[in-house]
């Protein structure tokens, strides 16, 4: 074996959570017809670049140490926290932020310069794009380990 495990499981998360964001960026560009690389650092969106991070770092720990280990164990309980955040408590702070944007508009109506910058509204993930992360992460951690790596 000519790499280290312990990079390879770094590496497949970071992979992971990249391509997810590449693929945002893809979407953003085939639906707006243009290019916004601030798509490359936010979040939100279609896939989650967490759960693709995340399941892509559990899926290596499983493929090396095995699925019954005590570390695959821990990195999958510490991505269905992260996972669940990003489609539980980040989507709902989201969903709040869209209120208060609104709220501001309204008290403001006459004066617009007054509301100021608005609040990210995109924070968190639909169950479903919190899913097709997971499956992202996970056929990457495949690929890497077994076709590219391997």
């Amino acid at each position: 074996m000519i790499y280290n495990n312990g990079l390879e499981v770094i590496f497949n998360g970071i992979f992971a959570a990249i391509v997810a964001q590449v693929l945002k960026l893809i979407g953003y560009i085939i639906v707006h017809k243009k290019i916004d690389f601030k798509i490359l650092t936010t979040t939100g969106g279609m896939p989650s670049s967490h759960s693709a991070g995340v399941i892509g770092m559990s899926a290596t720990v499983g493929i090396i140490d095995g699925y019954t280990s005590v570390a695959f164990a821990i990195a999958f309980g510490f991505s269905l926290v992260v996972m669940y955040d990003a489609a539980g408590v980040r989507r709902a702070a989201g969903k709040i932020a869209a209120v208060l944007n609104r709220i501001k508009e309204d008290i403001y109506y006459h004066k617009p310069e007054l509301i100021g910058e608005k609040l990210k509204e995109l924070l968190g993930h639909t169950p479903f794009e919190v899913f097709v992360g997971a499956l992202l992460g996970f056929a990457l951690a495949y690929v890497n380990h077994y076709l590219i790596l391997g």
